[in-house]
């Protein structure tokens, strides 16, 4: 059973999550600050720090990857638009066929914002409730 205050600290160190929000790097360093300070306290807030560390790590990487991933479609837009210009009218063609590869990595990007969003509240929940949460599709960075 964990104590009031531990819940409380697990709450946050989730919680902090949300700093990538708002400053680049802050999804992972405020998480990551918050367990190094508190870990030592109870077992319970070292395993969900490391928890909250971890998901934020996967989930940096895998929008890295992504982006990278998307670079192609999103300038092979761009060039098949300016590829359509007809020089009489000086016109620039950026119909849906165009726009797909711009638009459709930006909603998955996007997309991973949400998702990564949700699960930061139901850990926060659970933590708070006093309940061991683990993170899908995180990668064991720290064990």
């Amino acid at each position: 059973m964990t104590s009031k205050n531990d819940n409380s600290n697990a709450f946050l160190i989730h919680i902090s999550a949300f700093a990538g929000y708002f400053f680049p790097l802050g999804g992972v360093i405020a998480p990551l600050i918050f367990w190094q300070v508190k870990k030592d306290e109870s077992e319970y807030l070292d395993e969900q720090g490391k928890e909250a560390v971890n998901f934020n790590l996967s989930f940096l990487l895998y929008t890295f990857i992504l982006g990278l991933a998307l670079i192609p479609f999103i300038f092979g837009t761009f060039f098949r638009a300016f590829e359509n210009i007809d020089h009489m009218h000086n016109e620039f063609n950026f119909d849906f066929p165009h726009a797909f590869g711009f638009f459709g990595g930006i909603s998955i990007i996007g997309l991973l914002g949400i998702i990564r969003f949700v699960f930061i509240i139901l850990a926060a929940i659970k933590a708070n409730n006093g309940e061991y949460y683990k993170y899908p599709l995180t990668i064991k960075f720290i064990k």
